[in-house]
C-alpha cells in the first residue's frame, strides 16, 4: 500500500513539472551558436523551461518572421532587422533591446602558414586563392567584412577570391575545413576551443566598420511572451552577460 501511495505521489509531482515546464523557440544569428548553447543550458537549469534554438543568417530570419515563422524571440546580428520588425508592428512593444556588440577577425588555419599578424593585408598574399566571408546581402557580419576590406583598401584586389557562406558559421566552416585559405569571421567563433586549436586570428579594429550592434525583439505572435521575457532577462543578467563576454562579445552598455 505504501509503495502504491509513493508511486502516485511521484506521478503527481512529475505531472506538475511537465505542466509547468514551457518551451520557447528562438531564432538566433549564427555567430551566437556557442554562446547561446551555454546560455540556454544554464537558463534551463535555473527555470525548468526548455529552449529550442535555431541558428542562421539574420536576413533570412527577418524574411521568415515577416512570413509568419513561429518564433518567440529573434536575436539578430544587427540592430536594423529588429527595428524594421518593430516598425512593421510585429514585435512586443518595448521589447527591442541591444544585447551585445560583436567583433570580426581575420582567421586562418595553422596549415595555411599565412601570417595573420599582417592583419587584413594577409588577404592579398599570393598564396591566398579563396577568402571566406558571410554573404553581405543578408548577413550583417558579411557586410562588416566588406566594409573592413574597403577601409583597408584591399577589397578590389580580393573580391574575385571571395567565397560567400550562407551565414558566418558556414564561412568559418569553409576555412576550418581547408576549402578556403583564409577569411573574416566572428570573434565569437574564433575563440571557441575547436577553432583556437586549429588556427590563429587577428582582430579587426572596430573603426574599420560600423559597430556590430546586436539586438533582440520578442515577437507579437509569440504565445509564450512571459517566458520569452524571462529568457531575455536571463541574457541581460550577470550570468548571461558573463557567458557573452567569455564568447568574445562586448557588453552593449
Amino acid at each position: 500500500m505504501i509503495r502504491i501511495i509513493l508511486a502516485l505521489c511521484l506521478f503527481v509531482v512529475m505531472s506538475v513539472n511537465l505542466a509547468v515546464a514551457e518551451e520557447i523557440t528562438i531564432a538566433a544569428a549564427s555567430n551566437l551558436n556557442f554562446a547561446f548553447r551555454d546560455i540556454a543550458t544554464e537558463y534551463e537549469k535555473a527555470s525548468g523551461n526548455q529552449v529550442r534554438l535555431t541558428f542562421g543568417s539574420s536576413g533570412n530570419f527577418y524574411a521568415q518572421i515577416q512570413n509568419g515563422a513561429p518564433f518567440d524571440l529573434f536575436f539578430s546580428a544587427d540592430l536594423e532587422y529588429p527595428q524594421k520588425l518593430e516598425e512593421a508592428g510585429l514585435t512586443v512593444s518595448g521589447s527591442l533591446y541591444q544585447y551585445a556588440i560583436g567583433r570580426i577577425v581575420v582567421w586562418t588555419g595553422h596549415e595555411s602558414r599565412i601570417d595573420v599578424t599582417k592583419g587584413i593585408e594577409a588577404l592579398r598574399e599570393p598564396t591566398v586563392k579563396k577568402v571566406a566571408i558571410a554573404n553581405p546581402k543578408h548577413a550583417p557580419y558579411g557586410r562588416a567584412a566588406v566594409a573592413a576590406m574597403e577601409y583597408f583598401k584591399v577589397y578590389d584586389q580580393v573580391k574575385a577570391k571571395l567565397v560567400l557562406g550562407e551565414n558566418i558559421s558556414q564561412a568559418a566552416q569553409f576555412i576550418e575545413s581547408g576549402a578556403c585559405d583564409i577569411g573574416i569571421i566572428a570573434l565569437s567563433l574564433a575563440v571557441t576551443p575547436a577553432m583556437k586549436s586549429k588556427g590563429v586570428y587577428w582582430e579587426i579594429p572596430t573603426e574599420a566598420h560600423l559597430p556590430l550592434e546586436q539586438a533582440v525583439v520578442i515577437l507579437k505572435s509569440s504565445k509564450q511572451q512571459e517566458f520569452a521575457k524571462q529568457f531575455l532577462a536571463f541574457v541581460k543578467g550577470e550570468q548571461g552577460q558573463e557567458i557573452m563576454k567569455r564568447n568574445g562579445f562586448l557588453q552593449s552598455n
